[in-house]
């Protein structure tokens, strides 16, 4: 909901609800899009747009639309989490990937979802819903389970406040239920999810840790439902994500908090 409209917002938090205005499935935008995403004033869009192209941080088409800029994208690629996480995680990313040829993804937790910050995928791979940069609920997607059973009670608490949408006739939405999968994973570092998402599509997911023992990300594999043993398929994924730890600083030593 935009929030515009209230009194007395500086214009840098103005800046900030033009750009993210842009998201998954939303990154070409017209003046129009903008306005309507923002809820600001028609004239008050068009000139922070200009001045958001002009410092490189969006781009105008010939026909008038804006997309994310370079140098924009360029300051995101140095997040301090991303930058070593994702360079730490690609080459067994790659490996699973060319054992698997079906997805391979990497996602982060932000506020009450996770964030997908890598993702490999095959041109025959199962369609699924998640995308690169896209989000996906805690509660039913693979990564999402293992950043939710490691965030802590209150995220718990939290997310089962504020419902557990049924996305598919399998996604475990009874929060007694949800709890004893989150503590099993929380014990075990594995989790598996059968078309909880989407419906033909499975995923095996676990943590990586960094040098103080933190769950820091989610390493899954995504595949067609009954495409593969998800037993066969849970010794690679653990060890990738245990390979990822230890290149981020991880050793057994250190535990899991």
């Amino acid at each position: 909901m935009p929030r515009s409209g209230q009194p007395g917002r500086s214009v840098s938090s103005r800046l900030f609800d033009v750009l993210f205005a842009f998201r998954p499935g939303r990154s070409r935008l017209t003046l129009a899009d903008l306005t309507r995403q923002t809820g600001l004033p028609h004239a008050t869009v068009r000139r922070l747009a200009l001045e958001l192209v002009e410092a490189g941080l969006l781009d105008r088409a010939p026909d008038g639309g804006f997309t994310v800029g370079i140098q924009l994208w360029q300051l995101g690629t140095l997040a301090p989490l991303s930058v070593p996480l994702r360079t730490a995680a690609l080459p067994f990313m790659n490996d699973l990937h060319t054992a698997l040829r079906q997805h391979v993804q990497l996602a982060v937790l932000e506020g009450t979802e996770a964030v997908l910050v890598e993702r490999l995928s095959a041109g025959k791979a199962v369609d699924v819903m998640s995308r690169l940069g896209g989000r996906l609920p805690l509660h039913c997607s693979g990564v999402g389970k293992v950043l939710l059973a490691h965030a802590g009670p209150e995220l718990v608490e939290q997310v089962v406040a504020q419902g557990l949408p049924t996305y598919t006739e399998r996604t475990v939405t009874d929060p007694a239920r949800l709890r004893s999968m989150l503590a099993e994973c929380r014990e075990t570092g594995v989790a598996v999810v059968r078309e909880e998402t989407t419906l033909g599509v499975d995923s095996v997911a676990t943590r990586i840790l960094n040098a103080d023992g933190e769950v820091v990300a989610a390493l899954s594999v995504v595949v067609g439902a009954g495409s593969v043993d998800l037993r066969a398929i849970r010794p690679a994924v653990i060890a990738s994500g245990l390979a990822v730890s230890r290149r981020l600083g991880w050793h057994p030593s250190a535990g899991v908090r």
